[in-house]
């Protein structure tokens, strides 16, 4: 008569040491990530040592899904990271990396103004295709204009000169393209037919 309940109690304290456990383990990793949030916070702490801690951010976020704190810490991180992709004019990248984080959270409002200006950007207008000068290197181009999409750039080698295009989509649906010679700008067009006042012979 009296087995059952004893079973069941012997059941329930194993379940409960085990969840103890289990929280032990979760406060040591959320502590070791919080150590590495420390090194990484310092003044010019080396890129290696934010890595590490948005590496150890994303793996415990992984294990521990419902843990909301580190949710809401890794999406700031996330957001964070593509906003410095879209200052170094990686925009397709941004545009990647804010819509990962608004999968999971849709009111993100900074994912979402993020994404919104990360979008305005591939597309190239005549006031910022008006921004270039000849002889800006390829590194200022790509500051202004952002680089171009995957298989949206030629390289071709003339002799002893390095010609180079650099395509993009524009607001008015066409293609401008952007040209270097030996890694310097010497020309733009606006669309296929039409070569940018500054730079008609």
């Amino acid at each position: 008569m009296h087995i059952l309940p004893v079973v069941f109690s012997g059941l329930l304290l194993v379940i409960v040491g085990c969840g103890a456990k289990e929280e032990a383990h979760h406060r040591t990793e959320w502590r070791d990530v919080m150590s590495r949030k420390q090194v990484a916070s310092v003044p010019n702490a080396p890129p290696a040592a934010r890595q590490a801690y948005a590496d150890a951010l994303s793996a415990f976020v992984t294990r521990y899904p419902d843990h909301g704190r580190a949710r809401e810490v890794y999406r700031r991180i996330q957001v964070e990271f593509a906003d410095e992709l879209a200052q170094h004019g990686r925009y397709q990248e941004a545009v990647r990396v804010y819509r990962a984080v608004l999968t999971h959270d849709p009111s993100n409002a900074l994912a979402t103004r993020g994404l919104n200006a990360a979008v305005a950007n591939l597309m190239v207008t005549p006031g910022r295709l008006a921004q270039l000068e000849r002889g800006m290197s390829r590194r200022e181009v790509a500051q202004i204009l952002g680089k171009p999409l995957p298989g949206w750039s030629v390289v071709r080698d003339r002799g002893d000169t390095a010609m180079e295009a650099w395509y993009y989509r524009t607001a008015a649906a066409g293609v401008a393209g952007i040209y270097f010679r030996d890694g310097k700008l010497f020309a733009a067009e606006e669309n296929s037919q039409e070569r940018l006042g500054q730079w008609k012979s």
